[in-house]
């Protein structure tokens, strides 16, 4: 058995023209944490926490990285992730019930629990989907982000890079969300797939009413309608009366409220994310599961390269016809790390060992905050 030697995070932070916006707020730039885990043997991997909001969060979870976590990996086993997951979840259990964090305890788990996968298949010389018993590596690939400003020219370019599918922010001003939509349907024509996000932004009594109002236009789903928190009647009796599928998943947390999900199916697309809960060991779990109970599968991911590159193993891994989500804004460390060419809505996962990617450190040092 060869020990787990070290764990190296890399804090990073690109400036962008614009910020991301959505429903509750606002990227000004974008961060992400990468991890590196290294074993006694030479073998490594690589794995992303998610860490886009609060604005600090990112550093705040490099330097619980740096104090907790480190120590709780070294000397470890690094032959099966799902042993290095339980061991850090059983460990940290407590510590994040102590100062009531259990978001960030569990994404830098998500992220470590990527590396320790990427470090596994490459010993195996596998692609990692391939590694994890999937046959294909082409996944459908959805532009994601678009909105509240310039949306018939964002979508425009992306359907010129290859998209096929896209994605609209909503939650903010009802009726400039329906002429948003409106006027995408009407540019992106009548077969394109528009999904709606609106970020947990409606209240449970308006959410009827503002899905209502969108349904014309045809929005292949309607993501995150209501609070993700909100009690699974709301979200049941909201399903029952809406003219469009519901989606949602990034912000469940723990494999009893996924479980929960899947066996009542008031979701039609399930959105786990890879950084923010469970890794590849409990998103593997939860897509098969959906795809099981006739859901389908759509990995949800909106930061750098790294899970994404995780995030669309896991869709070709687990199948089930679901989309990988794409940023359609400007991220230097997702383009600078993991961009694979579109072609016709469809994504082919590079024939390397892993994830696929190795990010250029030298390249990527005018980004690093120090923590």
């Amino acid at each position: 058995m060869a020990a787990i030697e070290k764990l190296e995070c890399w804090m990073l932070r690109a400036p962008v023209a614009a910020p991301v916006v959505n429903a509750f707020g606002a990227m000004t730039t974008r961060p992400a944490l990468f991890v590196r885990l290294s074993a006694a043997d030479g073998a490594w991997g690589w794995g992303e926490v998610w860490c886009n909001f609060p604005q600090v969060g990112g550093e705040h979870r490099a330097r619980l990285i740096e104090s907790l976590f480190v120590p709780l990996v070294r000397g470890q086993q690094s032959e099966d992730p799902r042993v290095l997951h339980a061991h850090l979840e059983i460990r940290t259990r407590v510590m994040a019930i102590q100062c009531r964090e259990p978001g960030p305890f569990a994404q830098i788990i998500a992220g470590i629990d990527q590396a320790a996968w990427d470090m596994a298949a490459r010993r195996a010389n596998k692609p990692l989907y391939a590694y994890l018993n999937g046959a294909n590596p082409r996944v459908r690939s959805y532009a994601s982000g678009i909105g509240p400003d310039d949306v018939v020219e964002v979508a425009l370019a992306k359907q010129k890079q290859g998209y096929r599918a896209f994605k609209l922010k909503v939650g903010m001003d009802p009726a400039r969300d329906r002429r948003n939509l409106a006027d995408m349907r009407e540019a992106l024509g009548p077969f394109a797939a528009i999904m709606v996000d609106a970020n947990q932004g409606w209240s449970p009594a308006d959410a009827a009413q503002r899905i209502e109002e969108l349904a014309p236009y045809r929005p292949h789903w309607i993501e995150e309608p209501i609070g993700a928190d909100r009690p699974h009647a709301e979200w049941d009796a909201l399903a029952r009366g809406s003219k469009a599928a519901l989606a949602a998943g990034e912000n469940l947390f723990g494999q009893a409220q996924f479980d929960e999900a899947i066996e009542r199916r008031y979701l039609r697309f399930l959105q786990p994310d890879v950084g923010k809960w469970g890794g590849v060991t409990g998103c593997l779990e939860i897509g098969k599961k959906a795809v099981d109970a006739g859901m389908v599968y759509c990995p949800h991911w909106l930061a750098g390269g790294i899970g994404l590159a995780a995030s669309m193993h896991l869709l070709a891994a687990t199948g089930g016809g679901g989309f990988a989500e794409v940023d359609a804004n400007d991220n230097p460390l997702r383009e600078e790390v993991f961009s694979p060419p579109v072609e016709e809505g469809w994504m082919t996962l590079p024939d390397k060992p892993g994830l696929g990617v190795e990010p250029d450190l030298q390249r990527l040092e005018r980004y690093r905050i120090k923590v």
